[in-house]
């Protein structure tokens, strides 16, 4: 079992409705996200809205928690330097060292997991000398050793799929 911790303080309104224009963006653009210099612009262009609009609609999505972030995804490791960690951390420091970790901005996300190594998460830095410094300094403040688990090989997974409306 995996827990988002991040998504797990998403805000009370599970069943917050979405409207068709917020269906659409988080359908659509899944793919080909327009590389222009006003992406919001050409995608209010194709759903008939302003670039404002479709701006606060996202906004309005990340603050509701369906969203986490809009931006490119590159091959790991293809630029600067990437891992995923583990950390084994007791269950009533859990949400604090979480939180702690959630503030670095090279923190991608991080996530709970039932096992001794029990929260999981995802840093990016310029290069393997700051990634290093990222590692070291969570281990410091948090007084917990991290494990470090650098890629081997890897897989591409297509994380993009259809979403049905009912």
């Amino acid at each position: 079992m995996t827990t988002d911790i991040q998504d797990s303080n998403r805000n009370s309104q599970d069943t917050y409705p979405l409207n068709g224009l917020e269906k659409h963006l988080l359908n659509d653009f899944q793919y080909e996200f327009p590389l222009v210099s006003r992406p919001y612009q050409q995608i209010a262009e194709k759903l008939g809205t302003s670039e404002q609009v479709i701006i606060d609609s996202l906004k309005q999505l990340q603050e509701q928690g369906f969203v986490s972030r809009v931006g490119a995804v590159f091959r790991t490791n293809s630029i600067g330097a990437s891992t995923l960690a583990a950390m084994s951390v007791p269950d009533n420091q859990l949400e604090s060292v979480a939180t702690m970790i959630s503030d670095y901005s090279e923190v991608n996300h991080n996530y709970q997991r039932e096992h001794h190594f029990n929260l999981w998460f995802v840093v990016t830095a310029s290069d393997e000398h700051a990634l290093n410094t990222i590692l070291d300094d969570i281990e410091q403040r948090s007084e917990l050793q991290v494990m470090y688990l650098p890629m081997l090989e890897d897989y591409h997974i297509d994380l993009g799929f259809d979403l049905t409306w009912t």
